[in-house]
């Protein structure tokens, strides 16, 4: 098998682990001068990376892409707290850590299992990853059941046109989505503020986010809820898919899980650092800096690449091996820094409660549909598309 042709083409390729392992030891921070960006791959690099000051989420002279300027998505993009550094950034992110400690993980955990069932009678195995977040998000978030499939459809064309390198074509759904998803949440975040009501997440999220004026508080309450969608839409797609994929591929491993649920934090996190669901993101320089102790300049690029540092063995002893009882892991599936993923509970509780119903299913249809994936076509994510199969409907 050949290597991959450069580390974005590696998120996608059958076996990139060898490639990766090679960055690491040979080359933990370089130019590539075909990409015309930075490479960060050790643990060392990576975190260096994204933690330094000048190491930003967005080019300075583009914080929203060229594509989106004037359209719903850019207005949604240039409030996401994920997407922006500095103050804006400092408070969203403080509600929105204030939001995700009021979901405590039983209630994710019950949520997420719940809709597996519903969601096992009617979705087809290769759309019931990418559901399940969106399902489980909008429920949490207050949504009515009845407009969560909607919701999700949107997320899911929303998504299409931020990811990297999408085409120009997903503009015009993405733009159509945009203005339906912040309809709904305008909607139901004026009733959750409404006099006599008994308030609910987004009220919660819009107590929190007060300070940055009410001129604009209430766009960015809105705003980010769609944020929420939008990250775990994906990233916890592929979280799920990879763990149902790394129990289908190793029978033994299937078996001691089945016959002790109690195992499933400490699999989900070794399945994060093992086949993180986002291989790499970027991080650009906002002016000169050394960093990890090579200089760069103002506008340069640095492709950080998560899922090489999660198998370095400076930072995991036998790095290749993927072992349930792993102590103290410290996977960067969910990034450092300012930046890092504030909602890595939240997605490990989602698949928890997916896989403890899935689990006490008929597994022969699913192993099928697990086993016939193909990677969905990315330059930043792992994610396992299930085959087009019918899934057992899940046990109460």
């Amino acid at each position: 098998m050949s290597p991959p042709l450069d580390p974005i083409a590696a998120a996608t390729h059958p076996d990139p682990y060898p490639f990766y392992a090679d960055l690491v030891s040979r080359r933990p921070l370089y130019w590539d001068d075909s990409l015309r960006l930075w490479v960060a791959s050790s643990s060392e690099a990576v975190q260096a990376v994204l933690t330094h000051p000048s190491c930003r989420v967005r080019p300075v002279s583009e914080p929203v892409p060229r594509a989106l300027l004037g359209s719903a998505p850019g207005e949604v993009f240039r409030r996401l707290a994920r997407m922006n550094d500095g103050s804006p950034h400092a408070f969203a992110r403080r509600a929105l850590v204030a939001l995700l400690r009021t979901w405590e993980p039983p209630q994710v955990i019950e949520v997420s299992g719940r809709w597996t069932r519903q969601l096992s009678l009617s979705a087809p195995s290769h759309t019931l990853t990418f559901l399940l977040p969106v399902y489980v998000l909008g429920e949490l978030l207050g949504l009515s059941s009845e407009s969560i499939p909607q919701v999700a459809s949107w997320t899911r064309d929303f998504v299409r046109c931020i990811v990297p390198g999408a085409h120009p074509d997903t503009l015009g759904p993405a733009t159509l989505a945009a203005r339906s998803l912040l309809s709904v949440f305008r909607s139901a975040l004026e009733a959750q503020l409404a006099p006599g009501s008994s308030g609910g997440p987004l009220a919660v999220l819009a107590h929190e986010t007060a300070s940055l004026g009410p001129q604009d508080s209430s766009e960015v309450v809105v705003a980010n809820a769609i944020g929420l969608l939008l990250q775990t839409h994906d990233a916890t797609a592929g979280l799920l898919g990879q763990a149902l994929r790394a129990l289908f591929t190793d029978s033994s491993l299937l078996m001691e899980v089945r016959d002790d649920v109690s195992l499933l934090p400490s699999f989900l996190d070794e399945v994060l650092r093992f086949e993180s669901p986002v291989q790499n993101t970027r991080r650009f320089l906002a002016d000169d800096a050394v960093v990890a102790g090579q200089a760069m300049a103002s506008g340069d690029a640095v492709l950080v690449v998560l899922a090489a540092a999660n198998r370095d063995p400076a930072l995991h002893p036998e790095p290749q091996r993927f072992d349930l009882h792993r102590t103290h892991p410290r996977a960067l599936a969910f990034g450092a820094g300012a930046h890092a993923c504030p909602g890595d509970g939240l997605a490990k509780s989602m698949a928890h409660g997916a896989l403890l119903t899935l689990l006490s299913s008929d597994l022969r249809a699913l192993r099928a549909a697990v086993l016939g994936a193909a990677w969905m076509p990315s330059l930043n994510s792992r994610i396992p598309v299930f085959a087009a199969a019918v899934l057992p409907e899940a046990q109460p």
